[in-house]
C-alpha cells in the first residue's frame, strides 16, 4: 500500500501535483522485467507526462522516448534520452520539427501520409541526411474506449488507410532520402479489454503477407500503446497487468525472422503515480446538493471537463460520517467540475483533497486559463 505523507503535504501551497516516485520505480521495474522476457523494446509516450524529473527517471531504465512534437523531442534529449532511442509520431509535423528530428539523428519518423513522406524526403535531401521512417497504418480495429481517444478506425484522422498502403509503399521506393524500417499502429488510449490488442495482432499478421509478397519485410513492428489503468480503485490496482498485456502479443503476433516489437506506453507508466492535491475553499449549500469548492480547477486537470473522465476523489484528513458533494473548482465555467454526488467524509474549509490517478494527461495539459498559476510539482523522494 502506497500512502500519502499528509502532514508534510498539508504544508505545501495548493494546488500542486504530487508524484510518488517509489510507485513510478516499481512500475518501471515491472515493465522492464516483463518486456525483457520477449526482448520487447519500450518507448515512453512523452505526451502523457513531460515533467523533466519523470523523463529523467524513465530514461535510467534504458527505455526510449515516443514524441509527437519537436519540443517533446528536445525535452527527451534534454532529459538524457539519446537520439537513437527517440521516435517521432504525429499527423502534422511542421518543417522545423522535422529538421529537429533529422539534426538529432532520431531513430524513426512514424509517417502518416504520402505528402508527409515527400516533405521529409525533400528536407532530408537538403540536409544530406537519410530519414528512417515507419509507416503508421490505420488497422481499422475498434478499441473499447472514449470516442475522443480512439485512433485506429477509418473515420479517425490518424494513419494510412489499408487501401492506400501499396500506393504508399510505391512512393517510399521512389524517394532517395527515405529508409523504410518499420510499420506502426496505435488503436487508442485507456484500453482495458485485452481482446482489442489480440484483434490488432491478427490484423498485423494479415498485413505482413503484403510485405512478404513485396519482398520488403519491415524490421520494426511498432504496436503503439493504449493500455489503460484503473481509475476507480488506484490503491488496489496501482499498475496494470503488464504480464498479461505483453503475453497477448507473444501469443498472437506472428513475427518474421529478425523482426523487433516496439511499444509506446504512456498512461500505464505514469498514470497512477501522480495525484493532484487541493484544499477546500468553501462548502456551499445548494438547492439539491452541497458544493465542495476547491482551489484546483479544470486549468490544472482538464480530463473531467474534456472527456467526462472519472477520477477518484478523497478527503485525506476528515474521518467524519460521509456526505455527498459536487466537487468543483474556481474556474468561471460550468464544466469546471471534478465529480458530482461524490461520497466524502464531512468536509470543511481547509481540508486536503486528493484527485487520484492524475499522473497522465494532468500536469502536461495544464493551462493558465483565467490567468491562473500553473501547478507546481512535488516529489515523494524530496519531501
Amino acid at each position: 500500500m502506497y500512502t500519502f505523507p499528509i502532514q508534510k503535504l498539508n504544508e505545501v501551497e495548493t494546488p500542486f501535483y504530487y508524484y510518488n516516485m517509489q510507485l513510478l520505480d516499481d512500475t518501471l521495474n515491472v515493465i522492464k522485467q516483463e518486456a525483457e522476457k520477449y526482448r520487447y523494446h519500450i518507448h515512453y509516450a512523452v505526451k502523457a507526462n513531460a515533467n523533466k524529473r519523470i523523463l529523467e527517471r524513465i530514461n535510467t531504465y534504458g527505455f526510449g522516448a515516443d514524441c509527437v512534437s519537436g519540443n517533446e523531442v528536445l525535452a527527451s534529449l534534454d532529459a538524457g534520452f539519446t537520439g537513437s532511442k527517440v521516435v517521432f509520431a504525429g499527423v502534422g509535423k511542421a518543417d522545423k520539427e522535422i529538421i529537429i528530428g533529422l539534426e538529432n539523428d532520431i531513430a524513426c519518423f512514424n509517417v502518416e501520409s504520402i505528402p508527409e513522406l515527400e516533405v521529409i524526403d525533400e528536407i532530408a535531401g537538403r540536409m544530406s541526411k537519410t530519414a528512417k521512417v515507419a509507416l503508421r497504418i490505420n488497422p481499422n480495429v475498434k478499441a473499447d474506449t472514449h470516442k475522443y481517444i480512439t485512433t485506429g478506425l477509418e473515420e479517425n484522422k490518424f494513419g494510412i488507410n489499408l487501401w492506400d498502403l501499396e500506393k504508399v509503399l510505391d512512393k517510399v521506393e521512389e524517394l532517395n532520402n527515405i529508409e523504410f524500417v518499420g510499420i506502426h499502429f496505435h488503436i487508442g488510449s485507456q484500453i482495458t479489454d485485452l481482446i482489442s490488442f489480440q484483434m490488432l495482432c491478427n490484423r498485423i499478421n494479415e498485413l505482413q503477407e503484403l510485405f512478404v509478397k513485396r519482398r520488403n519485410i519491415p524490421k520494426i513492428i511498432n504496436v503503439g500503446g493504449g493500455l489503460g489503468i484503473n481509475y476507480e480503485n488506484p490503491d488496489k490496482n496501482p499498475m496494470p497487468d503488464f504480464e498479461a498485456f505483453f503475453k497477448v502479443f507473444d501469443e498472437f503476433l506472428e513475427l518474421k525472422e529478425g523482426q523487433e516489437v516496439h511499444f509506446e506506453l504512456g498512461r500505464s507508466v505514469v498514470g497512477q503515480c501522480g495525484t493532484l492535491l487541493s484544499k477546500v475553499l468553501y462548502i456551499k449549500e445548494g438547492v439539491n446538493t452541497s458544493f465542495a469548492i476547491i482551489d484546483a480547477g479544470m486549468s490544472d486537470l482538464i480530463r473531467p471537463a474534456l472527456y467526462q473522465a472519472y477520477h477518484k476523489i478523497e478527503n485525506l484528513v476528515s474521518q467524519l460520517e460521509e456526505e455527498k458533494y459536487d466537487v468543483v473548482g474556481p474556474i468561471c465555467e460550468s464544466s469546471d467540475c471534478f465529480g458530482k454526488a461524490v461520497s466524502l467524509p464531512k468536509t470543511v474549509r481547509g481540508d486536503l483533497m486528493a484527485i487520484r490517478s492524475a499522473g497522465a494527461y494532468g500536469e502536461v495539459m495544464a493551462s493558465q486559463y483565467n490567468l491562473r498559476t500553473l501547478p507546481k510539482a512535488v516529489y515523494s523522494d524530496e519531501i
